[in-house]
C-alpha cells in the first residue's frame, strides 16, 4: 500500500507527541502516555517501540499496578546524543556541549579579537575541535549545533543586521554547516535565551513571558502561549532599539535615543571618567560592593531605564513573567529595586496584576542552553518514521 505524505506527517507528529510526553513527564507507562496524548494504546505501543529502537526511550523497570500485571516504565534517554550550543556576543564566544536535556557537559569561552566574520569562524572552529574531544560515546553522537547571535536573523539562518558586530547579510547557517558538516540552527540570542529559560529556567511553569537579555546591547525574546513570537518576518524582539529618549544619543543602528544606550553595558561608556579603565559589569559590580557612590548611582540610572523599557513591553504584551538575563543580571542587588519601582509606577494596573519580574535562573548560560535546545528540538523533530 502506498503511504501518502499526509499519513507519514501525521505519524511523525504523533511520534513527536509521544516522545515529548515521555521527556517531560517520565517515568511513564504506555497507558499514561496514551492518556496524556489522547492517542489510542495500540498507536502508542507501536510508536514507543520505534523510539526504543532509536534508543531515545528506555524501559526503566516496573511501575505500580492497580491490579494485574505491573506496567513497564518509560524514560527519555538523555545521553542518546549531544548538542553544541553557541552564543556570540560583542566581546566573547561561548560554546557548550549538552546532553539531550540541556545539561552542560563541557564549556569553553574565548574573547573575540575582532568582529571579522572570517576570524570569528576560525575561532569557532578551533573551539569546536577541542570540544569534540569531550563528546561522550553515544548512539547518535553530536546531533547538531545551535547558535545565538546579537542581531536580526531570518528563517534561513542569515544574519541580516547585527549593528554591534558590524555584520550585515552574513549567511551564517550555510557557512557553519559547510564548516562542521552538522545541522545548524541560527537565532537571535535573546530568542535563544527565552527558550532556555522557558524549558529549563525561570519560565518553566508559564506560557507567556518576555526575556530581556542585557549585555553589550539589549534584545528581547517573547514567548506567547508557549511559543516564540517572531513577528511577520521573524525580526521581533529588537527592543534595544526602541526609543526611550526622543532626541537622545545617536545609536549604531542609525537612530537616536535607543533603550540599550541607557540600560545596557553601553551606558558604562558614558559614566567612565578614565577611558582606559576596564568598563565591564564585573568592574562596576565590584565598585558597588565597595559602596562607591558613582557605581551605586550608575546602577540606579540603569535600573530606572530598564524599568522604562520593561514597562513598554509589559503594556504591549501582558506577560506573566519578565526575566532579566545577560551580564547585567550580576548587578541585580543594585538595579532590582529601581526596575521594580518604575514598573510598578508606570505599567497599567491590569497589566501589573500578578506580574513577576525575575532574574535568569540559568545565569549567563540562558542563550547557549537555549541554542543547544534548538538543535535538540530539530533533531528530535526529524526522528525517523517507519511506515
Amino acid at each position: 500500500m502506498k503511504i501518502t505524505g499526509d499519513q507519514a506527517l501525521v505519524k511523525r507528529i504523533n511520534k513527536s507527541l509521544v516522545l515529548d510526553s515521555i521527556r517531560q513527564h517520565a517515568p511513564l507507562s504506555r497507558t499514561s502516555v496514551s492518556r496524556l496524548t489522547g492517542l489510542n494504546k495500540a498507536t502508542v505501543s507501536n510508536l514507543v517501540q520505534e523510539l526504543i529502537d532509536d534508543q531515545l526511550v528506555l524501559e526503566s523497570g516496573e511501575g505500580q499496578s492497580s491490579g494485574g500485571r505491573k506496567p513497564l516504565m518509560l524514560e527519555f534517554n538523555r545521553t542518546a546524543g549531544y548538542a553544541a550550543g553557541v552564543e556570540l556576543t560583542v566581546n566573547e564566544l561561548t560554546i557548550v556541549l549538552t546532553d539531550l536535556e540541556g545539561e552542560i557537559i563541557a564549556r569553553q569561552m574565548m574573547p573575540l579579537q575582532d568582529h571579522q566574520v572570517s576570524t570569528t569562524l576560525e575561532l569557532m572552529q578551533q573551539m569546536m575541535t577541542r570540544l569534540l574531544t569531550e563528546v561522550p560515546a553515544s548512539v547518535h553522537g553530536l546531533i547538531g549545533m545551535g547558535v545565538g547571535v546579537p542581531g536580526m536573523v531570518d528563517a534561513l539562518g542569515n544574519v541580516l543586521f547585527a549593528p554591534n558586530l558590524g555584520w550585515e547579510g552574513v549567511p551564517l547557517r550555510v557557512e557553519l554547516e559547510q564548516l562542521f558538516g552538522l545541522p545548524v540552527t541560527i537565532d537571535n540570542e535573546a530568542n535563544a535565551g527565552a527558550i532556555g529559560e522557558l524549558q529549563f529556567g525561570a519560565g518553566r511553569h508559564v506560557r507567556n513571558l518576555v526575556y530581556v537579555s542585557v549585555g553589550m546591547g539589549i534584545g528581547s525574546g517573547i514567548i506567547i502561549d508557549g511559543e516564540p513570537y517572531k513577528g511577520a518576518r521573524g525580526y521581533a524582539g529588537e527592543t534595544g532599539h526602541m526609543s526611550v529618549e526622543a532626541y537622545g544619543l545617536p545609536c549604531s543602528c542609525g537612530s537616536r535615543g535607543c533603550w540599550e544606550l541607557y540600560a545596557s553595558e553601553l551606558a558604562y561608556d558614558h559614566a567612565l571618567r578614565d577611558p582606559l579603565l576596564d568598563s565591564t559589569t564585573a568592574y562596576w559590580v565590584q565598585q558597588a560592593e565597595w559602596d562607591e557612590p558613582e557605581a551605586i548611582e550608575l546602577f540606579r540610572r540603569i535600573g530606572e531605564y530598564l524599568g522604562i523599557g520593561i514597562t513598554n513591553l509589559v503594556n504591549s504584551f501582558n506577560p506573566e513573567v519578565v526575566i532579566i538575563g545577560g551580564h547585567m543580571r550580576q548587578a541585580q542587588p543594585w538595579i532590582a529595586p529601581h526596575v521594580q519601582t518604575v514598573v510598578s509606577q508606570r505599567t497599567l494596573p491590569y497589566h501589573r496584576q500578578k506580574l513577576v519580574i525575575q532574574y535568569s535562573e540559568l545565569g549567563d548560560q540562558s542563550a547557549v542552553i537555549g541554542a543547544a535546545y534548538a538543535a535538540i528540538s530539530q533533531f528530535l523533530g526529524r526522528v525517523r518514521v517507519s511506515v
